[in-house]
């Protein structure tokens, strides 16, 4: 589904690259995390794989990402909308501001599409239902807050049901309900839609708990790529500034303070946690 080759990428300006010689692919239907330090290259990398980098911010490239066997380096941008969706960190930055109501917002990219009218309402309350804003269709998107807002930006891009869906921090304004609620739909998306769906995130339980896969990112390289015991159980995880969730660390802390070697997978969600314990 996604096959990225040898990507290296540097921002107009800047002297050292954010992502370099970046090798990845990514089957139909999985569910990835992807988690590093702030600046690591997460957000960039969520760029180039929608077509953002380099149609977009431009600056200079090299390598290939294909997505369905194209490569959509090639393929104008405004091409890629309705297979590929991206939910930016600030929910603000992608309402349209050209419609007046939430139900609106939402059908607009389908408009935008071409897809016809008696399919687009179904669509859009879809959405809506699934994010949890189907009370809210007749308010205007700027009277919503920002968790609403954040709520808005997925909605409008699950009614396109794109075949890709990569989301950078999609939860960063959400309640751990919030969280929950967003991360189940995404996770019922890559089963039911057989979508692919790449999550950038800093709430490392949930990528841990949702997550068929992580990408570990450092200075712009990958660094770890497993599942999320494998990834969050290296033992140079503090290097490359990965992070752990809390479960993990506590799971190590209590190695440590019975005097036990590092062995195995440390647990990285209280059930696996409290399977560990029994």
């Amino acid at each position: 589904m996604i096959e990225v080759r040898d990507l290296t990428y540097s921002y107009p300006g800047t002297a050292a690259p954010a992502l370099r010689a970046v090798n990845l692919s990514i089957p139909r239907g999985q569910v990835v995390g992807i988690v590093g330090a702030n600046g690591a290259g997460k957000s960039t990398l969520c760029y180039a794989l929608t077509g953002y980098v380099p149609h977009f911010f431009a600056g200079s490239m090299s390598g290939t990402v294909r997505v369905d066997g194209r490569d959509i380096g090639k393929v104008p941008l405004g091409q890629l909308a309705a297979e590929i969706g991206l939910v930016f960190h600030n929910p603000f930055n992608q309402i349209s501001g050209a419609r007046l109501t939430v139900l609106e917002e939402v059908a607009f990219g389908l408009e935008n599409m071409g897809v016809e009218r008696g399919a687009m309402l179904p669509r859009a309350l879809t959405a809506l239902q699934a994010t949890g804003l189907e009370h809210l269709t007749e308010r205007s998107p700027y009277s919503l807050s920002g968790g609403e807002q954040q709520r808005l930006a997925i909605a409008a891009i699950l009614a396109m049901e794109p075949s890709v869906m990569v989301m950078d921090e999609p939860t960063s304004q959400l309640d751990p309900v919030g969280t929950r609620e967003v991360f189940a739909v995404l996770r019922d998306l890559a089963r039911s839609r057989r979508a692919t769906v790449v999550v950038a995130e800093h709430k490392l339980g949930w990528l841990a708990a949702f997550s068929d896969r992580l990408i570990g990112i450092h200075n712009g390289e990958i660094v770890a790529d497993g599942t999320p015991q494998e990834v969050f159980s290296s033992e140079r995880i503090d290097e490359w500034r990965l992070g752990q969730p809390l479960v993990t660390k506590v799971g190590r802390a209590v190695e440590v303070a019975e005097g036990r070697p590092r062995t195995g997978l440390l647990p990285v969600t209280v059930e696996q946690a409290l399977d560990a314990l029994s």
